[in-house]
């Protein structure tokens, strides 16, 4: 019989990740933005991301509603220890909306709306990496609530993160734009993103070595045995995808970059789900601990039923609709 607990789990999981490649492209596009060539290059960039952007943000309100109604304790937890860069993600968030809409009407001030895009696009994304390093080294939990203080989060292992996060993102924009732009925009995309694969697989290479060594439990589940022989292939693909990865980019692939890029996500996710089973938060707080009545669970599971193929067939469809290469001519923005 299926555990409700475990599949709300993984529905959450699952939200985490789509959210992740799909809205971190379209962050990505905005952490490169002011570094384009041209206004020109710029136009052609929101282009590639106006027909989807506001709907890849869908996933993150799915993730948070999923784990309000599935696991409360983790939620009330969670929400007071990571308030700041929480709010700080959100500001980002709608600074970047408002900017986005607004360069293309009032041009006199493109520039300042240049850069307010930029700077939400940068504080979200590092503000989603430091929260997710916070919650890789726990919180200090007494009895069933949050007792640390507000700035707990900020740690060097969080800007650690947040900054591997930032360059993820970039590389996920970059080869989008390698992938849906043409001419100079294209050639710009592709250089950029052979420094961003460098600075990300350093950085996927420094948060593998910081957790086993910060913790046993994680160090116990990597390199015990036969744990070690069943999941030495998780870091022997991840370095064989990031060599391809440059290989791609060194050939001038147009589509494989992007899929390699996000193969680095998807094996990265797989390293901490492996990492942090079956704990919701850390160091202890399991996702049966956390868990919402079964009554509630079922309801969840019976809403995820409906919402998530209607989620999953409508970002196909977008997808489908707005496919290969954006002509400046005919620009969507």
């Amino acid at each position: 019989m299926f555990d409700p607990v475990v599949i709300c789990f993984l529905l959450i999981g699952f939200g985490i990740v789509m959210y992740g490649v799909l809205d971190g492209f379209d962050l990505g596009v905005g952490v490169l933005f002011p570094w384009a060539p041209t206004d020109e290059d710029r136009n052609v960039m929101m282009s590639s991301i106006a027909p989807v952007w506001d709907g890849n943000e869908t996933w993150l309100i799915y993730g948070g509603g999923v784990l309000f109604a599935a696991f409360p304790l983790a939620y009330s937890i969670a929400l007071p220890a990571l308030y700041v860069p929480l709010m700080a993600m959100l500001v980002g968030l709608i600074f970047r909306g408002v900017a986005f809409e607004f360069r293309l009407k009032e041009k006199r001030f493109r520039q300042i709306w240049d850069y307010t895009f930029w700077a939400g696009s940068c504080l979200a994304a590092m503000a989603q990496g430091m929260m997710l390093g916070a919650m890789i080294e726990g919180f200090e939990v007494t009895g069933r609530h949050f007792s640390g203080g507000p700035f707990d989060w900020l740690t060097s292992f969080s800007v650690t993160t947040g900054v591997g996060v930032l360059f993820g993102y970039g590389l996920l924009g970059a080869t989008w734009l390698n992938m849906k732009t043409r001419g100079a925009t294209e050639v710009w995309a592709r250089s950029v993103a052979r420094p961003l694969a460098l600075l990300v697989l350093l950085f996927i290479a420094m948060v593998s070595f910081k957790t086993p060594l910060a913790y046993p439990l994680i160090a116990e589940r990597w390199f015990s045995f036969p744990n070690i022989l069943l999941l030495s292939p998780i870091p022997v693909i991840t370095a064989w995808v990031g060599v391809s990865l440059l290989r791609s980019l060194a050939r001038g692939d147009v589509r494989a970059p992007f899929y390699y890029s996000v193969g680095l996500f998807l094996l990265s996710a797989a390293g901490l789900a492996i990492s942090l089973w079956p704990n919701i938060a850390m160091p202890s707080l399991t996702i049966w601990d956390a868990a919402a009545p079964p009554k509630s669970l079922h309801f969840v599971l019976v809403v995820a039923m409906f919402s998530v193929p209607i989620i999953i067939g409508y970002t196909i469809f977008v997808y489908r609709i707005f496919r290969g290469k954006i002509d400046p001519e005919q620009s969507f923005y």
